[in-house]
């Protein structure tokens, strides 16, 4: 294995655990000042204070963690992907969504990387909105 595609795959493994730990600030400072961030099944944010507060919002509504971690990367390095489960809680009613009570939930979630510099230039996040929606309903 290539040590490009070794520096890949730990900075993304490093992305997951400081997520976890829910370090925002070692989480923040993976990323390129520019980050993009496409959301599942909305709109790209640029930036990392964009992603901050993406995250602020996200601490606000939801508890969650990544479990059962897969990560993969291209020979180069400049490509990862990562596929892993979200084991969360709604704690709090998010914009255009259901009414939060509490309701628990487990998604397998697919994201995809672009590396420069060592940094996570973009991220782009999928998971299965009607699962999550189901799960949620009660």
């Amino acid at each position: 294995m290539s040590e490009a595609r070794l520096a890949a795959t730990a900075l993304i493994e490093r992305y997951y655990h400081a997520f976890n730990s829910g370090d925002r600030e070692a989480f923040l400072a993976l990323l390129a000042e520019d980050v993009v961030h496409d959301i599942n099944q909305g709109g790209s944010e640029h930036g990392r204070p964009a992603f901050r507060a993406f995250l602020q919002r996200m601490d606000r509504c939801y508890r969650e963690q990544v479990r059962d971690l897969v990560v993969m990367a291209g020979e180069d390095g400049a490509r990862g992907a990562a596929e892993f489960f979200i084991e969360g809680a709604y704690l709090a009613t998010d914009d255009g969504l259901p009414p939060a009570t509490g309701q628990t939930y487990r998604l397998r979630v697919g994201a995809f990387f672009e590396i420069e510099d060592g940094l996570v230039a973009r991220v782009t996040n999928y998971y299965n909105l009607q699962d999550w929606l189901a799960q949620v309903a009660g």
